[in-house]
């Protein structure tokens, strides 16, 4: 396996523990490139996104061009995968961000990433729960004449996902798999039904036009697009699971990307087909999130869309199990590595699955999904609190720090190929990764900027400041807690980013006569 710089031709540093026992890593050939890219691409939960992200950013942001930003997106996330693919290449760690950040920046960078990724994949998690309880409890009212709190099934998906997790990787695959197959046709019988029945404008492609993208609101759309993409980049946090990572998680993220771009553009092509270009933003901000279901029962029927509000519900479900996993993951690598207590650092018996780390993300839910609950103020207040709180603060806590990770890994690429003395074979990967993070950089500073609107808080409320600012003192304590290590336990910092290498090494050193 190839390494870095700092840590080819040497064995590891002195005073390094050595990861004794299967249980230190987690357990190869689990994966092809089939379980690899339905598990990444549940995560992106497309019909949340059609029938969530895409009506709120039409009716918020009075954008037209919805479709040509996923264009734009997909084309930025492209340049950002050329160089975080050939990353993938030489890095196989569970810890995919911060091991790749560690690698080009060092141990004490990759601790902050480390933190942050951790937040951030948690905040995506737990946000959906708000959202996926609220839906469900309005199903058992719809169906059943039946009132149910909405953290009641809240918190049985949490320990459902949390049981899930426990499980083999491919048994997971087949979930996830199943379940986003089932939600991505239903979609698709909705775009053809859209095309075949047009609006009063036609076929209009108007919302390609470039012209549409104009106004104060277009930076804020891409905040809310780009959160759609979630997921493609978590390819890598499966590597160690796979069995040609080099080939297969590259492979994965530019179907996965290409494949969210192009199925995310011509859906919401399909909404402004719908109901034509001219009306999609007042038509949204009527219907809201019940846009979607309003146009199949007008064209498919009050059976097609009572389906679709099911599996509204499961692709939910299938996102909430896929940002599970790769939490548990991250868990356990930072438990291998030291960042935290080394039972975070083992897997589970027969299963091989980071259980601990598993139990931690499960535990986190409950937890926050109760404190939402204790907090809520229904049936006096707004019934769909959850939705506003739990799911859009963590949504876009979440979303706010995998651009701020996506954009470091992206200088981390560069920097990696330029310390192995690679940058003139690697130049034009460089280049891509350089015009990526900058875009990033730029797609962060909207989120931060517009975050009050990005979470539905006046221009004047603290949580302007302080939602984001989670994932600033996420970084400030992970980059802290780098450098006492650095400081006190060198052999700890030395560990950090190079996963199961380092018992690798170790073996190789012990061997050595």
């Amino acid at each position: 396996m190839t390494t870095d710089s700092s840590s080819t031709n040497r064995a590891p540093a002195e005073g390094i523990s050595t990861f004794k026992g299967r249980e230190r890593a987690l357990r190869a050939d689990r994966l092809g490139t089939g379980g690899l890219l339905l598990s990444v691409l549940a995560a992106t939960a497309p019909l949340m996104v059609v029938a969530g992200v895409m009506p709120t950013t039409f009716a918020v942001m009075g954008i037209v061009g919805q479709p040509l930003l996923f264009v734009v997106l997909g084309a930025v996330l492209v340049l950002f995968s050329l160089g975080y693919a050939e990353m993938s290449r030489h890095v196989h760690n569970a810890g995919a961000f911060y091991a790749y950040i560690s690698r080009g920046l060092g141990g004490t960078a990759g601790a902050g990433a480390a933190l942050v990724a951790l937040v951030a994949y948690n905040s995506l998690q737990v946000g959906i729960y708000g959202i996926f309880g609220f839906e469900v409890s309005g199903l058992f009212a719809t169906y059943a004449d039946l009132e149910v709190a909405w953290w009641i099934p809240a918190l049985a998906a949490a320990l459902a996902v949390g049981v899930l997790g426990w499980l083999k990787i491919d048994v997971n695959a087949k979930v996830l798999g199943v379940l986003l197959v089932i939600e991505v046709l239903l979609v698709v019988v909705f775009d053809i039904a859209a095309v075949a029945d047009p609006g009063p404008e036609g076929l209009s492609l108007h919302a390609f036009n470039p012209d549409t993208l104009t106004g104060a609101g277009v930076g804020t759309a891409l905040c809310f697009c780009i959160a759609a993409f979630l997921g493609f980049e978590q390819a890598p946090v499966y590597a160690e699971e796979t069995s040609r990572p080099h080939v297969l998680v590259p492979r994965v993220m530019f179907l996965a990307v290409t494949g969210v771009a192009v199925f995310f553009a011509l859906s919401s092509w399909a909404l402004t087909v719908a109901t034509g270009p001219a009306t999609i933003v007042p038509t949204s901000q009527e219907q809201s999130a019940g846009l979607l279901f309003f146009l199949t029962e007008d064209r498919l029927g009050a059976a097609f869309t009572d389906v679709l509000h099911v599996l509204f519900v499961t692709g939910m479900f299938a996102a909430m199990l896929s940002f599970h996993n790769v939490v548990a993951r991250y868990a356990f690598a930072m438990g291998r590595e030291g960042l935290l207590p080394a039972a975070f650092g083992r897997t589970t018996g027969s299963s091989g699955a980071p259980g601990t780390g598993s139990l931690l993300q499960t535990g986190i839910a409950v937890v926050l999904v109760l404190t939402f609950a204790l907090t809520d103020d229904k049936p006096a207040g707004d019934p769909t609190a959850p939705v506003l709180r739990l799911f859009t603060w963590g949504g876009n806590i979440g979303a706010l720090g995998v651009i701020i990770l996506m954009a470091i890994a992206s200088l981390s690429v560069v920097v990696f190929f330029v310390r192995r003395g690679a940058a003139g074979a690697q130049a034009w990967r460089l280049a891509t990764s350089a015009v990526a993070g900058i875009a990033l950089l730029v797609i962060a500073g909207y989120t931060v900027k517009d975050f009050d609107v990005l979470v539905g808080a006046g221009p004047d409320s603290a949580l302007r400041w302080i939602l984001p600012g989670v994932i600033g003192l996420a970084l400030v304590v992970g980059l802290v807690q780098g450098a006492i290590l650095r400081a006190r336990a060198p052999e700890t910092h030395a560990r950090i980013g190079l996963g199961n290498e380092a018992f690798q090494l170790e073996k190789e050193a012990e061997n050595t006569p």
